[in-house]
């Protein structure tokens, strides 16, 4: 899915345009919070395909599409909001 996501941002999305995820991310690997580690867990024994994001990886696909991190704002319940731009070289 994030694959797609970017793709599809970086096609679609004009120069300065922004991109919002919102929701559990890892960071270096490792969860924020035992609660988004239990709900990783969950996302995976459904699909080994779903599960927590690492921020690192977002900025790694977003990069590839043209769009580049921004911002992080911490959210309620563990959560964070990424921001991604796309780049006027894009």
């Amino acid at each position: 899915m994030p694959r797609a996501c970017f793709a599809g941002a970086g096609r679609y999305l004009r120069v300065d345009g922004r991109l919002f995820l919102y929701g559990p991310f890892k960071r270096d690997g490792k969860h924020t919070a035992v609660s988004n580690a239990v709900f990783d867990t969950s996302l995976r024994d459904r699909n080994p395909e779903w599960g927590v994001r690492d921020i690192a990886d977002l900025v790694r696909l977003a990069a590839n599409a043209g769009l580049a991190l921004t911002d992080i704002a911490e959210m309620p319940a563990n959560n964070l909001t990424l921001v991604f731009e796309r780049s006027r070289t894009a």
